[in-house]
């Protein structure tokens, strides 16, 4: 991080933080100077830092409405634990911005996700307070699980640990095998759930229903998922209310074992067309900050993109064959498997972040005559290698995998570039790339 900061200190443009910069966010370098602050200054804080947050992603571009909805918790974390000792962990990190900034590289920030800047997701080698790497989802609660157990082991028996999660991410199955064995333990363990209801597209499923009948008081009380995983549940909680956030974390640090708080935020506050459209505006390229309106891009030039000619294609097959199936992990729109599901909707599934579930889904739908596309961005069907071998490549299954954003993707960095998988599937039997 420092050496990062030393690069870009004499670049600093007032063009891109500030005009946003005001007196509060100004003084704040890091969490201890944040915590300095009387918790009546924290609301206006709050509004500053979404508006930077807003102007530099206007420019620069990025993910906007995940960081915007988690501003006021990004705000409570910092203040009532003792980051970086207390160790937080963020899943996927599309909302990180907001924690990037108070830790050390506001100043920094217009470089994100640009060459030899500032990554797009949290990143242990840039700063001690990214404690652990993310950028596909999923893995927070199993971290911070083992942060815990090792803190445990070292009569480290005061740090905290917190790992915050969204409700798409939380449906994964290594999450509920995370909670499965924290539930177990004695772990100086918090977890929060930051239930949006959305993902990148609109979160899916039972476990998102159920989280929905909880916020709507439709679910009793002694029904209660996490609870009955021998966690300390509470909320849900208004996720932008400052005071009652701090007072809840303040509770929980004298709780033992592990722990679970429910937030309620919105994906895109403070920004009304990112609240209305949360789908468009999760990364919306560049806009005005002031109305938040996307400056139109110009691509009649531009050949049509590689999903979008899968997406048109996989409908004019399916016309033709009633037994093509479609089957997406929470990319209908990235994927363009969002047309044949508007077209054929009983025969496009979206699985949620379900990658394994997804593969070994199509192979039981091979077994039975379907013809399954399977469309999984090239990164995270690593997630599902096992799958592909054991339950389709082993049994001779003819599944076809359609991977979307292969090679270098830019931006994203490292944890999104798909470059391995020529490598990793060229070695499985009965597999053949085209």
């Amino acid at each position: 991080g420092k050496n990062i900061l030393h690069k870009y200190k004499n670049t600093i443009t007032n063009s891109y933080f500030c005009a946003v910069m005001k007196n509060l966010l100004s003084k704040i370098n890091n969490p201890t100077d944040l915590r300095k602050l009387p918790e009546n200054q924290l609301p206006q804080l709050a509004k500053e830092l979404r508006d930077f947050i807003i102007d530099i992603v206007s420019k620069k571009e990025g993910h906007l409405g995940a960081s915007l909805g988690v501003v006021e918790l990004t705000i409570a974390l910092h203040y009532v634990f003792n980051t970086p000792e207390d160790l937080l962990v963020w899943d996927v990190g599309h909302q990180a911005y907001g924690h990037k900034i108070l830790t050390e590289r506001r100043d920094i920030f217009h470089t994100n996700r640009e060459l030899n800047g500032i990554s797009g997701f949290p990143k242990r080698s840039e700063s001690v307070y990214d404690t652990f790497g993310v950028g596909h989802s999923s893995t927070s609660i199993s971290a911070a699980l083992g942060m815990a157990l090792a803190s445990q082991l070292k009569g480290e028996f005061d740090k905290q640990h917190i790992a915050v999660i969204g409700d798409a991410s939380i449906a994964s199955g290594m999450a509920f095998e995370g909670l499965n064995h924290a539930g177990v333990t004695n772990a100086n363990l918090l977890v929060i759930l930051n239930d949006n209801a959305i993902g990148i597209d609109p979160s899916i499923g039972a476990l998102k229903n159920y989280l929905t009948a909880v916020k709507e008081g439709k679910n009793p009380k002694q029904n209660n998922i996490i609870k009955s995983l021998n966690f300390d549940y509470s909320g849900p909680i208004d996720g932008h209310d400052l005071p009652k956030l701090i007072s809840e974390l303040e509770r929980l640090k004298s709780v033992t074992g592990p722990k679970f708080l429910h937030v309620i935020t919105t994906k895109g506050k403070g920004l009304q067309l990112a609240e209305e459209d949360q789908v468009k505006y999760h990364a919306p390229g560049k806009f005005d900050a002031e109305t938040g309106k996307i400056h139109p891009k110009d691509e009649s030039h531009l050949p049509p993109k590689f999903q979008d000619v899968f997406g048109h294609t996989l409908v004019e097959l399916a016309k033709q064959n009633e037994k093509i199936i479609g089957i997406t992990p929470a990319m209908p729109s990235g994927s363009s498997m969002k047309y044949m599901m508007e077209a054929f909707p009983k025969r496009a599934i979206d699985v949620g972040i379900a990658e394994q579930h997804a593969v070994t889904l199509a192979a039981g739908m091979a077994t039975q005559g379907m013809v399954v596309f399977c469309n999984i961005y090239s990164t995270f069907l690593q997630r599902a290698y096992d799958q592909v071998i054991h339950d389709v490549a082993l049994q001779n299954l003819p599944v076809i995998f359609c991977l979307d954003r292969a090679g270098f993707v830019g931006e994203d960095g490292a944890t999104h570039h798909g470059v391995f998988d020529i490598a990793y599937l060229n070695c499985i039997p009965n597999m053949i790339i085209a």
